[in-house]
């Protein structure tokens, strides 16, 4: 008795980055949305070639900057204001001028834990398993080649039709992805 182990979708080889950027254009053009690209280089106009949207890292980083120096500024203000006034030279409790390093330091250090919190939650890091990883051929992602998985997920997704979409595209080769 065989048990069925369902496919995590196809995944198409490619040697170049432009056969690569050709193939998820039209990919996306056909009317898939659940897919996925690997490269061993960045290659531009990828990211809009798969529909992806602009990332919010930017601004969950300026949250976190900005919750940043609002608990700098915050802490030296009650510090030196409420909890353990000291009054020297008659100088103001309040002097914010002092307050300006500190403060620009915790929103530094906030915004730097704030973006590497953050990526690793975006990329949903850290990931030990990825079905890809069950194609032999995808350890040649990090050296020299480009693959382009369309994931059993999409609604589009048949595996004869989009095993000859693939094939269509002139790939390497055309497998399929266990999960």
């Amino acid at each position: 008795m065989t048990t069925y182990r369902p496919i995590h979708g196809l995944m198409a080889e490619f040697d170049d980055p432009d056969a690569l950027l050709a193939a998820a254009r039209a990919a996306r053009d056909a009317g898939y949305r659940r897919m996925e690209a690997y490269t061993p280089q960045p290659v531009h106009g990828l990211t809009e070639a798969l529909g992806r949207r602009p990332t919010r890292l930017p601004w969950i980083v300026l949250g976190g900057g900005l919750a940043g120096a609002v608990a700098g500024f915050g802490l030296q203000y009650w510090i030196n204001v409420v909890a353990y006034p000291l009054n020297i030279g008659g100088r103001p409790l309040n002097s914010w001028p002092a307050f300006i390093p500190p403060t620009f330091e915790t929103t530094v250090l906030f915004s730097a834990g704030t973006a590497v919190v953050a990526m690793l939650a975006l990329n949903k890091l850290p990931m030990p398993y990825h079905p890809v990883f069950n194609v032999k051929e995808f350890e040649r992602a990090s050296t020299d080649r480009f693959f382009l998985c369309i994931e059993a997920g999409d609604p589009l997704f048949h595996h004869k039709h989009t095993r000859t979409f693939l094939l269509g595209l002139e790939p390497l080769r055309v497998q399929e992805v266990k999960s």
